[in-house]
């Protein structure tokens, strides 16, 4: 996305003034700052990555983003359903509808369920968002045969896969919804030479779309291939701050 095409697309997340401590309850409450002050917004068809090394705040700032982390300060303000909801103030109510009709995520660990099938996990998404079950079952056929998951192992709960195929059913899950923003958290971390070539082709699709993406990638090819702008989080280190 030019410059002058993201000035003019609308904004999908603003994140002002954004602050993470953490208490250390055995240590006799002692806080420990992460991050003080991020500052940054994503408009629609952007593509946004978080850079900087390990312990600079990437993960605390994701989490947030995602409100698994409550934030010490500031706000996230995600456009849903045509207004802009702040995710730092919003009731749990709240967070669980933006999540299933707004927010998608693709973190780097698959959350197992016993006895449920790898296709029923990537299907499940659609179908909490009202698809008929058969369409996402079908949907979720395609887009696991695209990321060459063996149909061998449709059928099978993931717990027992490989570290790249359950990443790839993470993947088919956070990718087969039409969420307006998705969070992308190391999503090629397991995946050979050419399942990361297909997820970055399928970054550039939501980026076509108009869905606003964040996205955490240590894979510096990855990176400079599918960012329009990267964040340095070092200049929101809390002890800078």
């Amino acid at each position: 996305m030019t410059a002058q095409a993201q000035q003019a697309a609308p904004v999908a997340v603003s994140v002002e003034a954004l602050a993470k401590r953490f208490t250390m309850h055995l240590q006799g409450g002692i806080e420990l700052p992460v991050v003080e002050n991020v500052t940054f917004s994503v408009a629609k068809g952007e593509c946004v990555v978080l850079g900087g090394p390990s312990g600079a705040g990437k993960s605390s700032v994701m989490k947030m983003l995602y409100g698994n982390y409550a934030a010490g300060g500031g706000a996230i303000l995600v456009r849903h359903h045509g207004e802009m909801v702040d995710l730092v103030s919003a009731d749990p109510r709240q967070v669980i509808a933006m999540r299933r009709d707004t927010i998608g995520y693709v973190s780097q660990f698959l959350r197992t369920v016993p006895r449920v099938s790898a296709l029923d996990l990537v299907a499940e998404p659609l179908i909490a968002r009202g698809t008929d079950s058969e369409e996402a079952r079908e949907r979720a056929r395609v887009l696991m045969a695209r990321l060459n998951v063996p149909e061998r192992l449709w059928s099978l709960p993931p717990a027992t896969f490989s570290g790249g195929e359950q990443q790839r059913i993470n993947i088919a899950r956070g990718f087969i919804t039409d969420h307006p923003v998705l969070l992308l958290d190391e999503p090629t971390a397991s995946l050979d030479a050419l399942n990361r070539e297909i997820v970055m082709a399928m970054i550039a699709e939501k980026k076509a779309a108009g869905v606003a993406q964040i996205g955490i990638f240590h894979d510096a090819d990855v990176r400079d291939a599918v960012a329009d702008r990267i964040i340095d989080m070092r200049q929101f280190a809390a002890a800078a701050a």
